[in-house]
């Protein structure tokens, strides 16, 4: 676990077109996407912009950002984070990666956005937590196919970690939607339930 300063305010640490790295200094993960989530509706970009945040951890469920981005700022929102290793690889062994969530938010003028929200892991770290699940549930999802989780994983974290040089960190991409199909999709469903409805 990173050391954590009730006192840290997040900082904009850099800008140029279409980036922004933002350091969370020690504050809460929740406190550097919510500075982060802000500016966004302060400032919508176009046509899109990348952001990374260092030292941001814990982040909490991304799908809570990405709706938020997705209603407050009207953007198309994909977000994933890093965490201490939790998942082994599929054959065993120690924990290599975390469960490392992938969220993603598709904005809707006529009612709620889609909001998907993945962990990798058959079980999140919440779940074990709160006694919903057990140590043992730490896995990559999917079985027989938990290398597919596993490399998804793996590839998100060492995405995030390529751009965080050390810590724990978060990387979102927003992109302005030229429309929506978020309707004509749950018309097509035919009153099944899609993510993110409420």
């Amino acid at each position: 676990m990173p050391d954590l300063n009730p006192g840290a305010r997040p900082e904009l640490e850099a800008e140029y077109p279409g980036f922004e790295y933002w350091d969370g200094r020690g504050a809460l993960g929740y406190l550097t996407l919510a500075a982060i989530c802000e500016r966004l509706a302060e400032k919508p970009p176009w046509p899109a912009k990348v952001i990374v945040a260092a030292n941001c951890f814990p982040t909490g469920m991304l799908g809570y950002w990405v709706r938020w981005i997705a209603e407050e700022a009207g953007l198309v929102a994909l977000l994933t984070a890093t965490s201490p290793p939790r998942l082994p690889h599929p054959d065993g062994g120690s924990p290599l990666v975390g469960t490392t969530p992938l969220a993603i938010g598709i904005p809707n003028p006529e009612g709620d956005p889609i909001v998907v929200d993945v962990s990798m892991g058959k079980a999140t770290y919440g779940d074990v937590l709160r006694g919903a699940a057990t140590e043992a549930d730490l896995v990559p999802f999917g079985g027989e196919q938990a290398h597919k989780a596993f490399a998804l994983a793996l590839g998100l974290q060492l995405a995030v970690e390529s751009c965080v040089v050390e810590g724990y960190g978060a990387l979102l991409v927003v992109i302005a939607p030229e429309t929506s199909t978020v309707e004509e999709l749950r018309a097509r469903a035919g009153g099944l339930r899609l993510p993110g409805q409420r």
